[in-house]
């Protein structure tokens, strides 16, 4: 075992494996899909919660024009009646040495015949929890919050305090950690408890969504001969789009768990209003990966001159060419300084903890990171599960991940607020 000081073993001690289990399976049972009323319920638990720490809870109500309209807002793609924030501090004076951040949106479960059982009923099965938001990222919420607890019962004396941050919005844009630095949230050091399966990510590809709209030639389907079907030049269109989506692709070794770290996906596509009418018009809507360090502005420019090439190449397109509109949330990249320190301190921290020294890898997947590091706190991700798991039917956390995450995040939050900044 390393060598712990009295402080130190005390706080692990005091992580409750059974009361983190508890609490995560009571807050994924509530349906916090994004721009439900749901949503709001799971803050307002998550804020009862800290209070019961003891944790000074600022709670109050996001301003919904302010964040349709503000030039740095992330974007939205739910529609939203209320949203919530919530931040829990304790102990210390001035500046949080640390800052845990956590979202309770989930996206939505999808096909219900396609999980085993109810997806907001969390299911023990094998040392697994499985359920809706188990890992994206409710789980890594929850362990924060026992990180918290631990920290607050062994009694340690904080120097700075330590802050746990809940948010809203981070799947469809960020609006819940922009509203929460807007408010004047900050701290010295950040961690995400994100899934990570077993690595420190200390930076995230960042992540837009387009819309493709394409026009035709309306026709009887009997003479399609006679129209232009607007599904026929998407597949032109789409197979230009694969072969921009592979020539973006670098750094392939530093992403976990995918070959297209910078993926572009269609998520909807819409065409025609009559089975037996040639289709004049297609709306296609997808994401598209931003490379770590590109500027959005290059990112767009980039697509758009790829839709124009293969337009330019097209018979029909090249007079008609497709219109790209930037739609719904915006995930620029993101990543931990060089040099932190706060990456050594997480890996110490692992382990500290019991477990082998943590890799460093990159995330392929838009977060809440790039807001924390725009606004100058050094932030990464360290959290139980694994992402490749995550808005899927499978979604699931190991249990034991969460004890061993809410005690290397107690141990960090110990050494980070217990030294003068």
């Amino acid at each position: 075992m390393p060598d712990l000081t009295a402080a130190e073993a005390r706080v692990l001690d005091a992580v409750d494996d059974t009361w983190l289990l508890d609490r995560l399976r009571e807050l994924v049972a509530v349906p916090s899909v994004g721009g439900t009323a749901a949503e709001s319920d799971a803050q307002h638990l998550v804020a009862g919660w800290l209070r019961d720490l003891g944790a000074d809870t600022d709670v109050w109500a996001v301003d919904l024009v302010d964040a349709a309209t503000a030039d740095d807002a992330p974007g939205q793609e739910v529609v939203r009646d209320e949203a919530w924030g919530v931040v829990g501090t304790l102990g210390g004076a001035g500046e949080p040495g640390l800052v845990l951040c956590g979202h309770t949106d989930v996206v939505p479960a999808g096909d219900p015949e396609l999980w085993p059982g109810d997806p907001f009923a969390p299911r023990l099965d094998g040392g697994v929890l499985h359920g809706r938001g188990t890992c994206d990222m409710k789980g890594g919420l929850v362990a924060a919050l026992a990180a918290a607890r631990a920290v607050a019962a062994a009694g340690v004396p904080l120097v700075r305090p330590l802050a746990v941050h809940s948010v809203v919005g981070e799947e469809d844009g960020g609006l819940g950690a922009w509203a929460t630095l807007r408010r004047g949230h900050r701290g010295a050091a950040c961690i995400i408890p994100e899934p990570t399966a077993g690595a420190v990510m200390t930076a995230n590809a960042g992540a837009l969504t387009f819309r493709l709209t394409l026009t035709g030639l309306a026709a009887h389907g009997a003479m399609r001969d006679q129209g232009v079907s607007t599904v026929e030049l998407f597949g032109h269109v789409h197979a230009a789009l694969r072969e921009f989506e592979a020539s973006r692709q670098r750094d392939v070794e530093r992403f976990a768990g995918t070959a297209l770290p910078y993926g572009l996906s269609i998520g909807t596509v819409h065409a025609g209003d009559w089975s037996s009418t040639v289709p004049d018009r297609l709306v296609a809507e997808g994401r598209y990966g931003v490379q770590v360090d590109e500027p959005v502005e290059t990112a767009r420019a980039a697509l758009e001159a790829a839709v124009a090439a293969a337009c330019a190449e097209h018979p029909w397109l090249a007079d008609h060419p497709a219109r790209v509109e930037w739609v719904g949330g915006a995930f620029a990249s993101g990543r931990l300084p060089q040099g932190s320190p706060l990456l050594p301190a997480v890996r110490t921290a692992v382990v500290d903890a019991g477990r082998a020294r943590p890799a460093e890898r990159y995330v392929p997947a838009g977060t809440d990171l790039r807001l924390y590091a725009a606004a100058g706190i050094p932030t990464l991700h360290y959290g139980p599960g694994d992402l490749g798991l995550a808005h899927s039917p499978r979604e699931q956390v190991p249990v034991a991940d969460l004890g061993h995450v809410a005690r290397v995040l107690a141990l960090t939050a110990l050494r980070q607020c217990t030294v003068e900044a």
